[in-house]
C-alpha cells in the first residue's frame, strides 16, 4: 500500500514536470495552473491504470493449475469513469490441485476449495471448502473448521455454470 501511495506521488512530480516543461517551452504563455493540473492528472491516470490492472495482476501471480470460473464489475459513483468502463474487483478461482474426486453409488463426487479474490483497500482473499455432487448438481459447502457438510446451505447449480463444469472436468479427468 505504502509502495502505491509513493508511486502515484511520483507520477504526479512527472507529470508536473511535463507541465513546467510545457509552460516552459510556451515561454510562459501558458498558465501558472498548468502545473499543478498536470501533477494531479498524473496521479489520477496512476491510479485508474493501478485499478484497471489488478485484475491481470492477480491472474500472473495464481499458479498454473489455477482456472478463473466467475469475475464480477462495479462502477461507483466516486470514479465516474467506472459506470462507462466498469472494473474488475471481485473474482474466484478453482486450483485443479485441491480437486478430489470420488465415486459414490455411480455419482461422482468432488471435493474443492473455492477461492474468491475482492479488490478494497487491501485486497481480501476468502476461502471455502464445498462438496459437489456432479450428477445431481448439488453444492453443499463444508464448515471451514471441522469440515462438516453444512446442509441447510445445500443449493443446486444451473448446468451452464462454470464452477459446475469446470470443477466436474477436473474429476473427471483425475477419475481416468
Amino acid at each position: 500500500m505504502i509502495w502505491h501511495l509513493v508511486a502515484a506521488i511520483f507520477a504526479g512530480l512527472a507529470a508536473a514536470g511535463i507541465g513546467l516543461l510545457l509552460r516552459t517551452l510556451s515561454r510562459k504563455r501558458l498558465p501558472k495552473w498548468i502545473v499543478p493540473v498536470c501533477g494531479g492528472l498524473g496521479m489520477l491516470g496512476y491510479q485508474v491504470q493501478v485499478e484497471y490492472s489488478w485484475f491481470e495482476h492477480k491472474q500472473e501471480q495464481l499458479p498454473e493449475t489455477a482456472t478463473v470460473i466467475s469475475s464480477d464489475t462495479s462502477s461507483a459513483v466516486w470514479r465516474p469513469w467506472t459506470f462507462a468502463f466498469p472494473m474488475t474487483t471481485k473474482f474466484s478461482v478453482i486450483d485443479s490441485d485441491n480437486v478430489r474426486a470420488t465415486t459414490s453409488e455411480g455419482a461422482v463426487i468432488a471435493e474443492f476449495i473455492l477461492y474468491q479474490f475482492e479488490r478494497h483497500h487491501i485486497d481480501i482473499v476468502t476461502t471455502q471448502p464445498y462438496v459437489l455432487n456432479c450428477t445431481s448438481r448439488e453444492l453443499v459447502p463444508l464448515h471451514p473448521d471441522t469440515g462438516a457438510a453444512e446442509l441447510n446451505q445445500l443449493r443446486r447449480l444451473r448446468e451452464t455454470s462454470p464452477l459446475l463444469t469446470t470443477v466436474c472436468q477436473l474429476a473427471a479427468e483425475q477419475q481416468t
